[in-house]
């Protein structure tokens, strides 16, 4: 139908034709894409600097690829104490909990922790589609 140069008398108008047709240019530029939610599957412990690190590029890539990553190891150790043990079992209670909301986990690197394989069962129970990829973000055809 789209919009009409001329007004409803029949006079040309474009003032009000370019005013509605940059309402309407900024109402599409404003539509959003779907963008599921991908839970970062990737190492916390050890080296938690780099992994900390990592786990920021990891989910910069699956905002790229139009997701919303959903990173545990990212938020919690921001106010919740991992040395505490009921802190850190609460804490990975929470992350499973998240887990469970999203439409695929993605497991990045070529080291899988304990924890990790605990995240990668869970999705496995819950039919969550898992996808592997390397550090620099190249997709695996299989799992470790």
């Amino acid at each position: 139908m789209g919009i009409n140069k001329y007004n409803s008398e029949g006079y040309y108008d474009p003032t009000t034709y370019e005013a509605l047709s940059n309402i309407e240019k900024e109402e599409k530029a404003t539509k959003r894409v779907y963008r599921p939610l991908v839970y970062i599957c990737s190492p916390y412990a050890g080296d938690v600097e780099r992994n900390v690190n990592m786990a920021r590029a990891y989910s910069r890539f699956a905002v790229r690829n139009t997701c919303i990553p959903i990173t545990p190891h990212l938020l919690y150790p921001q106010f919740m104490d991992d040395s505490s043990p009921t802190e850190r079992e609460l804490a990975l209670f929470m992350g499973m909990v998240l887990l469970t909301k999203c439409e695929q986990v993605w497991v990045f690197g070529s080291v899988i922790s304990a924890g990790m394989r605990t995240e990668i069962a869970k999705a496995e129970r819950k039919k969550i589609p898992v996808r592997y990829f390397t550090e620099e973000l190249e997709e695996m055809p299989c799992a470790n």
